[in-house]
């Protein structure tokens, strides 16, 4: 790894997008200090240290970096990029002509983006404006008045365009995959306020240094654990071995030869996890903004909320853990389902001439692929779920309250770091080829 790290910063052409990304996060961490003009910055902060134990506002903070609590101009930060993207995901299977667009190759790439970017100004649009509009006569705005709404408005809107414009600039000129790594350095920039709950629960108020020590060893233990099921998680993969046989088109002929169908393990990602946790969290928030959480209604509805799982007072409550853990499954098969198409794959297996051992071209293929896609998907859907309870189990168990650096937040992290150092790796690579043909 460090050799790796010495060797991109050898190569000056890597080095210098190195240096430029690292330029443009430290812009985002200056913008992200930067308060909405006419805003009451105290605002949200107070909203969530109210609900300090809600995993859904710790989700937030930690995928905003802290500016949605500290209200700058990159409050909405990337959020309406991500959930954009996910809409023309969906919409690109549910329309035939996005699908056909899509298909396109390189131009129709460009246009889904450009889409894309039209759909992520209009949610940063219309999530600025029902903030604005929604808490500006509740001490959000310090005046409430029709300039300070457009201002407000347009400050968030602007500075969410900016963001997904910086995360194309780092994958255009600097070390790639740019929206994850902005993502990964908002996560990343809630660690400090991570550890020092940690501190302050663990170490400052322990009974003795052998007890500090003791605790020390368990946390770099549980996260030590935590990252390696992430990796193994993130990088499981099941080849699908494909055999092509020699044929002749037109005046080519092309040899036989052996490939094969990697099917990752997690199929879909930290979706499932997002989804589950966003459902769950919605009915507790829309409660708490009420005031209605001592409520007949809000004590019924507790077992929601993930704090009140693994508590040995609330033994009730952890059938909000078993639904927890259907709906990651459920929304794994789905949206593996919507973005994996059996039949599809099989056809063009079938179009190119080849063909799975022991398995019939066609049907047959396609019928064996959902079989194992099925499988592949409960394995995969098992493992999130638990990389995702084990932090919520130790918040619960131990009583530490809300920790942003959970499951989720931990696998984006594993996922996009390999994957940046896939990119560095694959342009040094590139460099050294290069160098190899001209020397």
């Amino acid at each position: 790894m460090l050799e790796m790290i010495k060797n991109a910063f050898r190569v000056k052409e890597i080095r210098n997008k190195i240096l430029f990304t690292l330029f443009m996060l430290l812009v985002i961490r200056i913008g992200s200090n930067i308060p909405v003009p006419g805003v009451n910055t105290s605002f949200f902060k107070d909203i969530f240290d109210r609900f300090k134990d809600n995993d859904a506002l710790g989700w937030m903070s930690s995928m905003t970096g802290g500016s949605l609590e500290q209200m700058s101009i990159f409050a909405l930060s990337i959020t309406p990029y991500i959930t954009s993207s996910i809409i023309m995901e969906l919409l690109t299977i549910a329309i035939p002509l996005l699908e056909e667009i899509q298909k396109e190759g390189e131009e129709g790439r460009r246009k889904i983006a450009e889409y894309t970017r039209y759909v992520t100004v209009a949610l940063a649009l219309l999530e600025s404006t029902a903030m604005a509009i929604g808490f500006g006569n509740q001490e959000f705005l310090k005046e409430f008045n029709a300039v300070s709404v457009i201002v407000c408005i347009f400050s968030m809107t602007a500075g969410s365009a900016f963001l997904m414009w910086t995360g194309e600039r780092i994958t255009e000129s600097g070390i790639g995959n740019g929206i994850s790594v902005v993502l990964l350095f908002n996560i990343v920039s809630s660690l400090p306020n991570d550890f020092n709950a940690l501190y302050e629960r663990f170490i400052q108020n322990s009974r003795g240094p052998a007890f500090s020590i003791m605790y020390v060893a368990i946390i770099i233990l549980v996260m030590f654990l935590l990252v390696m099921l992430s990796i193994i998680l993130e990088g499981a993969r099941r080849e699908i071995p494909v055999q092509y046989a020699s044929r002749i088109a037109g005046r080519s002929s092309y040899a036989s030869r052996d490939s094969s169908i990697p099917l990752k393990v997690n199929t879909a990602g930290v979706i499932p996890v997002i989804f589950a946790s966003s459902i769950m969290s919605l009915p507790i928030i829309i409660l708490q903004f009420m005031d209605q959480m001592n409520s007949p209604l809000g004590n019924a509805l507790s077992f929601l909320s993930s704090n009140a799982w693994f508590r040995p007072d609330r033994l009730f409550d952890n059938i909000g853990l078993l639904l927890y853990i259907f709906l990651v499954i459920f929304f794994a098969y789905f949206y593996t389902s919507i973005t994996f198409n059996p039949n599809e794959v099989a056809n063009n297996i079938k179009k190119q001439g080849g063909f799975i051992p022991g398995i019939r071209p066609g049907s047959e293929t396609a019928e064996y692929l959902s079989r194992l896609l099925n499988k592949i998907i409960l394995i995969g859907a098992v493992g999130l779920s638990i990389v995702a309870i084990i932090p919520i189990a130790i918040s619960g168990i131990f009583n530490i309250g809300r920790i942003s650096f959970a499951g989720t937040s931990l696998l984006i992290v594993v996922g996009v770091t390999i994957e940046t150092i896939k990119q560095i790796q694959s342009q040094l690579v590139v460099r050294n080829y290069k160098g190899f043909l001209i020397d």
